[in-house]
C-alpha cells in the first residue's frame, strides 16, 4: 500500500473539514519516504557496467554519464542554494532514464582539505571523525531530496581504497616525461624508461654530449629527473606560517593575507613537488574547441593559460657583453621602447649587489625621481627588493603605487640604437616571460603611468584614430615614428600585423631575436604542509634521491599523529619554515624497505597532495568503484567515457556526457582534471582525451539579508514587512541582496522547506525559479505557488475524500489532445536543453486547462492524466510514482515510458492572421492551415473591416507573409 493510502489523516492545518486525502506536507512526506525505500529495494538507479561486479544487461543500452561537481562535506550542511545543480542534473538524468538509457549518476565527496584539519588543531578531534560525521549529515540531506543516485558507486577521496589509486596515478605521472616531438610534433607523455633507453642507446644526446655510460649514476638520475612530469623544484611559494602550509595564489587576498584565517602570507623559496602542466599548454588550449562548454569558461581557461605569439628580443647592455632578453607580443612597437624594467628577483640584479663598487654612485645625468632617495644603485636595488618581497603577487600586478628604482644600467634598443634606462619595478614578475620587459608607454597603460611618474619619454608607434582622447593606445592603425637610418629598418605605414612580421624577420636576420610563443601558465605546485591529505608514494634514499614506491606497496596510509598543527614558531615570522605534521610521525617516516635491491633505510615524504588531487580523476572511479586490480577497467571506461564519433563527430575527444557545477571552478579544477586525463590517455590507461565532454554551469540562489542600525546581520526569517519597510522586532532594518549563507543569516535549509511543503515542492520550485544557468532570488513566500500546482495535479487524479482515482476512460476531444501533445513535444525539448523552468510553465498551463475542462463531477481522461504524470516525473518523482501507482500501474516509472508526441496533433488545422491596413492591424481572420496565398489574399479582401476601409477602391498592394500576417496597402 502506498504512502497516501496509509495516511488518511493528513492535514494542512485547515481544520477538521480538511479532506483526508488532500496533498499536504504530511502526506507528501509519507509518499516520499515510501518511494525512496521502494527505489532502494528495487535498485532503481543502479547503472550497469559491461564487465566486473556491476555488470548488467542494461549495458547493452544507450548510455548516459551525468556528474555533479565533487562537493566538500561541510559541517554546516546544506542550504536551499546548494541543491540547485544537484536537482537539475537529477531531472536531466531521470528524463533520459525514462527514455530507456543506462544512466550513471552518483555522488561522492571531496573530503580531504584544510577545514577538517583546522578543526582538529583547535579541538583535537581526528579529521577523519569530523569528515565522516559531515558526510553522514550531508548524505541525510541529499537523500531526502530524492536524487536518483547509484549509491553503490559513491566514493570519498579520504577512503584508503580511493587514495591508493590517487597515489598510483601520481606514480604514473612521476614515471613519465613529455616528448615534444612525438605524434608529429603535437607531443605526448611517454614512460621515463623509454627516455632512459634513448640516452643509453645514443639515440638521444645528453645535455653536454657526454656518452651516457660515462656519466655517474647520480648525474644520470639528475638528467632523467629534469624531464619528469612530476618533479622536485626549489620554487617561490606563498608560505603562510599561521596556517603552517603553502597556499595557492587564489587563496591569498589582495591584502596579502590567507583567505582562510587572515594570516600573513610571505613569498619564500621551498623545495616542492611540481607538476609539469606547462608541457600540455598547447593541447589544453587547442582541445577547448572540441568541447561543449560555455564560451565564458573556455575564455577563462584560454586567458589563464595565456598563450601569446610574439618575439624574444635581446637588448645589449651598455659597457659590457651581457644582454637582457625580453618577450613581447608587440614587436611592432619596438621603436617606442623608451625604458626597460627588470623584476626585483631578476638574476642580473644579483650582479649589481655582488659588485657594489661598480655602482657606487648614480650617473651624473640621473633624474632624482629615479633614485628612490638612495645614495646609489646597489643600495636602491637592495632596499627595493626587500620592499617588493613583502607584497602579494596580486598587489604587484595591480601596481597601484607605480614604484620602482633605476638600476644604474642602460641598454641599447636594437632597432634604432637608442640608449634606454633600465629600472626594477614590482609590476614585472620573474614568473612571466623572462622577468624583464621593454616598456612602451604609448601602447601600454601601466607603462604610460610609470613613465609619467618617472618623467620618461613617450613615443607613439601606432597612429590612433583622430577622435582618440585616451593615453596609451592599444588598437590597430598604421605604424608611425618607426624608422631608423642607423639600422635601415622602417615600419612606417604598415599595419600592426604586417609590422610584426617585418620586424621579427629583421630581428632574426640580424641576430637580435626570434619569433616566439609564451604562456602565463606555470607548473602546478603540488605539495602541502598538512596532515589531512594524500601521502606521497615517495621515499628518499640516503642521498636524498626521490624514489617511487612499487605498486604492491600501495597504499601509503596516513599515520596517527599526536597533534595536527605544523611546527611553526611565530605566525608573523617570515623566516619560519614549515615542518609538516607528518614529520612528527617518525616511526612512519623512517622506514626499512626492499625496493628490489635489498632492505635499506628510507625517509618518507612528509608533505601531502593538495585537495585538487582526488577531484582530478574521481569520474573514473565512479565507473569502477570496487575494482581492486585497476583504477578502472578499460572496457568499462571505454563504454562510459570513450569517444563516440557516431554521435558527436569524428573529432570527439570522449569524456562523460554532462558535468554540472559552478563557474567558480572554471579554471583550476577543470584545468588540472584535463591535464591528468591527458597524461593517462597518452600512457594508454584511458580511451578519452578529455574528462568532461559537456559542461553546464548552474547559477546561484541568492536571498535578501537584513542589517540593524549597527550594521549587524539579523536572522532573515525573523524580519517582517510593514508598508514597504522591514522590521526585526520593533527596530527597522535595512534590506540588501546577497549570496545565501551563514554569515548573512539568510540561509533557508532544505529540511525546513521539506517539512513545510514536501521535497517535491522544493524540487519544483527550484527548477521553476528561472533558467538553470542564471542566478535567481529565493522567496519562501513563493514556494506555496509550486505546492498549489502539485495539489491541483493531485486533485485531478485523486478524490480527496476517498483517496481513489477519479480519472475516467472517456476519450479526450481533439483540442485537449492537441494541447497534450504540444506539451509533450515542448517538455521533451526543454528537458533535453536543461530548460526546466519553461518545462514547468508548460506543465502548469496544461494542468490548468485540464482543471478547467473537467471541473465537474467526472474526472479527466486517463489518456491525458497518465502522460501528464509521466511528464512531471523527472521534476517531482515521488508524487509522480504515487499517482502512477494510484492509476493502476504496478511497475515503477523510473525506467519509463516517457510520452512521445503524436505528430498529427502538432499541426494546427487553422491559422489566425492579423490583417494590417497601411501598416496598422485593423482586423483578424482565421483560415485553413493549408490555404494557398491566393486564398489568404482573397479572404483578407473579403473581410468586412478591410472592405469598409477600401471604400470600394482596389488596394494598391496586398502582402501575404505565410503563417504570420497580411498587409493591405490602400
Amino acid at each position: 500500500m502506498s504512502g497516501a493510502e496509509r495516511n488518511s489523516q493528513g492535514t494542512d492545518g485547515a481544520g477538521d473539514d480538511t479532506p483526508p486525502f488532500r496533498y499536504t506536507a504530511d502526506i507528501a512526506g509519507e509518499i516520499e519516504r515510501t518511494w525512496q525505500r521502494r527505489w532502494e529495494e528495487l535498485g532503481s538507479y543502479h547503472a550497469a557496467n559491461p564487465v566486473g561486479p556491476l555488470r548488467g544487461e542494461d549495458a547493452a543500452s544507450e548510455k548516459l554519464f551525468v556528474q555533479d561537481m565533487f562537493p566538500y562535506p561541510s559541517g554546516a550542511g546544506l542550504h536551499v542554494g546548494h541543491p540547485l545543480g544537484f536537482i537539475g542534473s537529477d531531472v536531466y538524468a531521470r528524463y533520459h532514464r525514462m527514455l530507456g538509457r543506462n544512466v550513471l549518476h552518483t555522488m561522492g565527496f571531496d573530503s580531504f582539505g584544510l577545514p577538517a584539519e583546522q578543526y582538529a588543531v583547535q579541538t583535537g578531534t581526528h579529521p577523519r571523525t569530523t569528515t565522516e560525521n559531515n558526510i553522514e549529515r550531508y548524505l541525510t540531506q541529499i537523500r531526502r531530496l530524492g536524487l536518483g543516485h547509484d549509491e553503490r558507486r559513491r566514493v570519498a577521496t579520504t577512503d584508503v581504497e580511493f587514495y591508493k589509486w590517487t597515489q598510483w596515478i601520481f606514480l604514473q605521472i612521476f614515471h613519465a616525461w613529455y616528448d615534444t616531438e612525438a605524434d608529429q610534433g603535437r607531443g605526448r607523455a611517454r614512460p621515463i624508461s623509454e627516455l632512459e633507453a634513448e640516452f643509453a642507446s645514443g639515440e638521444r644526446a645528453t645535455p653536454d654530449g657526454t656518452p651516457w655510460e660515462e656519466l655517474s649514476r647520480q648525474r644520470q638520475r639528475e638528467i632523467i629527473d629534469s624531464y619528469r612530469l612530476a618533479y622536485l623544484s626549489e620554487a617561490p611559494v606563498n608560505w603562510c606560517p599561521g596556517l603552517g602550509t603553502v597556499v595557492a595564489n587564489e587563496e591569498v587576498t589582495a591584502e596579502g593575507l590567507s583567505e582562510r584565517g587572515n594570516f600573513p602570507v610571505f613569498r619564500r623559496n621551498l623545495k616542492q613537488w611540481m607538476m609539469r602542466i606547462t608541457a600540455y599548454a598547447d593541447r589544453l588550449v587547442d582541445d577547448l574547441d572540441r568541447l561543449e562548454w560555455p564560451d565564458k569558461v573556455k575564455t577563462m581557461q584560454r586567458n589563464w593559460i595565456g598563450r601569446s605569439q610574439g618575439a624574444d628580443v635581446r637588448f645589449a647592455l651598455e659597457g659590457g657583453d651581457e644582454t637582457v632578453e625580453v618577450f613581447t607580443t608587440r614587436p611592432d612597437t619596438l621603436f617606442g621602447a623608451t625604458y626597460m624594467v627588470l623584476a626585483p628577483e631578476h638574476p642580473l640584479l644579483d650582479e649589481i649587489l655582488a659588485a657594489p663598487e661598480g655602482f657606487g654612485e648614480w650617473p651624473s645625468e640621473t633624474d632624482r625621481r629615479w633614485t628612490g632617495g638612495y645614495s646609489g644603485p646597489a643600495e636602491a636595488v637592495a632596499e627595493y627588493r626587500r620592499f617588493a618581497a613583502a607584497k602579494s603577487e596580486l598587489d604587484r600586478q595591480e601596481n597601484k603605487d607605480k614604484t620602482g628604482v633605476f638600476t644604474g644600467l642602460h641598454a641599447i634598443n636594437p632597432v634604432n640604437g637608442e640608449r634606454v634606462p633600465v629600472f626594477t619595478a614590482d609590476y614585472v614578475l620573474l614568473s612571466y616571460g623572462t622577468g624583464a620587459i621593454m616598456a612602451v608607454p604609448a601602447q601600454d597603460q601601466r607603462d604610460w603611468e610609470f613613465a609619467t611618474e618617472f618623467g620618461l619619454p613617450i613615443v607613439r608607434t601606432v597612429e590612433p584614430p583622430a577622435d582618440f582622447e585616451g593615453e596609451a593606445y592599444t588598437g590597430d592603425g598604421p605604424a608611425i615614428n618607426s624608422s631608423s637610418e642607423t639600422t635601415g629598418l622602417s615600419l612606417d605605414g604598415l599595419s600592426v600585423d604586417d609590422a610584426k612580421r617585418k620586424v621579427v624577420s629583421w630581428l632574426e636576420q640580424h641576430g637580435h631575436g626570434k619569433g616566439s610563443v609564451q604562456y602565463k601558465l606555470r607548473d602546478w605546485l603540488f605539495a602541502r604542509q598538512r596532515y589531512w591529505g594524500e601521502p606521497f608514494p615517495i621515499v628518499y634514499d640516503t642521498d636524498g634521491t626521490p624514489l617511487g614506491l612499487p605498486e604492491d606497496q600501495l597504499p601509503v596510509e596516513l599515520p596517527e599523529v599526536a597533534e595536527y598543527s605544523p611546527r611553526t614558531y611565530d605566525p608573523d615570522d617570515a623566516d619560519s619554515r614549515p615542518e609538516p605534521p607528518l614529520s612528527k610521525a617518525t616511526d612512519w617516516a623512517e622506514v626499512e624497505l626492499d625496493l628490489g635491491d635489498g632492505l635499506k633505510h628510507y625517509h618518507r615524504d612528509t608533505n601531502v597532495m593538495p585537495q585538487w588531487a582526488g577531484s582530478c580523476w574521481y569520474q573514473l572511479r565512479y565507473i569502477d568503484p570496487d575494482n581492486e586490480e585497476r583504477f578502472v577497467d578499460p572496457d568499462n571506461e571505454r563504454y562510459w567515457m570513450g569517444p563516440r564519433p557516431d554521435r558527436h563527430g569524428a573529432n570527439d575527444p570522449g569524456g562523460l556526457d554532462l558535468y554540472v557545477g559552478g563557474v567558480e571552478h572554471a579554471v583550476l579544477h577543470l584545468l588540472y582534471a584535463r591535464f591528468w586525463q591527458k597524461v593517462l590517455y597518452d600512457l594508454g590507461h584511458v580511451s578519452a582525451e578529455e574528462p568532461y565532454r559537456r559542461l553546464y554551469n548552474q547559477g546561484y540562489i541568492q536571498a535578501y539579508a537584513y542589517t540593524d542600525s549597527r550594521g549587524v546581520y539579523v536572522p532573515a526569517e525573523e524580519v517582517v514587512e510593514r508598508d514597504g519597510r522591514y522590521f526585526h522586532g520593533d527596530e527597522e532594518v535595512n534590506r540588501e541582496y546577497g549570496k545565501m549563507g551563514k554569515s548573512l543569516k539568510n540561509s533557508v535549509s532544505p529540511e525546513e522547506m521539506a517539512d513545510a511543503y514536501g521535497v517535491d515542492t522544493l524540487r519544483l520550485y527550484e527548477m521553476s525559479m528561472g533558467p538553470l544557468d542564471a542566478s535567481r532570488p529565493w522567496a519562501t513566500k513563493d514556494v506555496v505557488g509550486s505546492h498549489r500546482f502539485l495539489q491541483r495535479l493531485w486533485r485531478n487524479v485523486i478524490d480527496e475524500r476517498t483517496g481513489l482515482s477519479r480519472v475516467t476512460e472517456e476519450e479526450p476531444d481533439v483540442e485537449m489532445l492537441r494541447a497534450l501533445h504540444k506539451t509533450i513535444a515542448g517538455v521533451r525539448e526543454d528537458y533535453d536543453g536543461l530548460q526546466f523552468n519553461t518545462a514547468v510553465a508548460k506543465l502548469i498551463e496544461l494542468n490548468n486547462r485540464v482543471t478547467k475542462t473537467y471541473s465537474g463531477a467526472a474526472g479527466p481522461p486517463r489518456a491525458v492524466m497518465e502522460p501528464m504524470v509521466l511528464l512531471v516525473a523527472p521534476l517531482t518523482p515521488h508524487l509522480a510514482e504515487e499517482l502512477w501507482y494510484r492509476l493502476g500501474n504496478e511497475r515503477s516509472l523510473v525506467h519509463g515510458p516517457f510520452p512521445e508526441a503524436d505528430e498529427q496533433y502538432l499541426v494546427d488545422d487553422t491559422v489566425e492572421y492579423p490583417i494590417q491596413f497601411n501598416g496598422k492591424v485593423r482586423s483578424r481572420m482565421t483560415v485553413s492551415a493549408t490555404a494557398e496565398q491566393d486564398e489568404i489574399r482573397a479572404a483578407a479582401l473579403a473581410d468586412s473591416r478591410v472592405t469598409e476601409l477600401l471604400g470600394g477602391a482596389e488596394p494598391r498592394k496586398v502582402i501575404v507573409v505565410p503563417g504570420r500576417l497580411v498587409n493591405v496597402v490602400g
